[in-house]
């Protein structure tokens, strides 16, 4: 079995087993909007969804679209997302992202990823996210739950979010990206944590490298 061969038995293994236990995985951002689910996104980064759904609760309570955050006061922006971390490059990025969507789209949220990284804090994993759950238009995520299972298991032996997005695209059938990815994320969270990953629970645990450097 060469080694494109054993990547893919891996990797089906783990589709069975994230459609056995997470087949309703879903995106756990609370939204209404595109531009919504883009905002919460910037958000998210290195914080955790829940924390993320109580500031947007009340960030969009005083505003929703971009015309309304161009217009919001950096300061008061500042005041309420600071509970999400790293508020500052957040307030900016988000600023200059609302500026830019109202100047060159009309307001609208484009539907291109290249035309989405080119938006301030915006990255392929944001991208995708928004493209996935807004627009129906499939794409991996690779986050920091991704890049850990992928590594444990042997899919990907690599740090590099792109790599590793483009490896899974050539692996996993384009139909299954979005669903996949909801899956691997909520994988992470529950069992396939960083400091404490439950493998007494994991079935895929006897074809994974962290499980085997453990047992020895």
């Amino acid at each position: 079995m060469n080694n494109i061969d054993k990547k893919k038995e891996i990797l089906d293994k783990l589709v069975s087993f994230l459609n056995e236990r997470y087949d309703d995985a879903k995106c756990t951002l609370n939204y209404t909007t595109p531009f919504q689910l883009l905002v919460a996104t910037i958000l998210s980064a290195q914080c955790t969804d829940e924390r993320v759904n109580k500031v947007t609760k009340k960030l969009f309570s005083r505003v929703e679209t971009p015309e309304q955050f161009v217009d919001l006061p950096l300061e008061e922006l500042i005041e309420i997302i600071r509970p999400t971390g790293f508020y500052n490059n957040k307030s900016r990025n988000i600023k200059k992202l609302s500026s830019l969507l109202v100047e060159k789209y009309k307001g609208e949220v484009p539907k291109s990823i290249d035309e989405l990284v080119k938006l301030p804090g915006v990255g392929r994993k944001t991208a995708n996210v928004v493209l996935g759950n807004c627009f129906g238009i499939k794409g991996v995520v690779v986050d920091t739950h991704v890049q850990r299972i992928v590594k444990r298991l042997g899919i990907v032996n690599c740090d590099d979010p792109v790599k590793i997005e483009h490896a899974i695209m050539e692996l996993l059938p384009q139909i299954d990206w979005t669903k996949w990815s909801h899956q691997m994320i909520a994988f992470g969270r529950d069992i396939c944590k960083a400091k404490t990953p439950e493998c007494a629970i994991c079935n895929l645990r006897n074809g994974c490298n962290y499980f085997k450097k453990l047992a020895k």
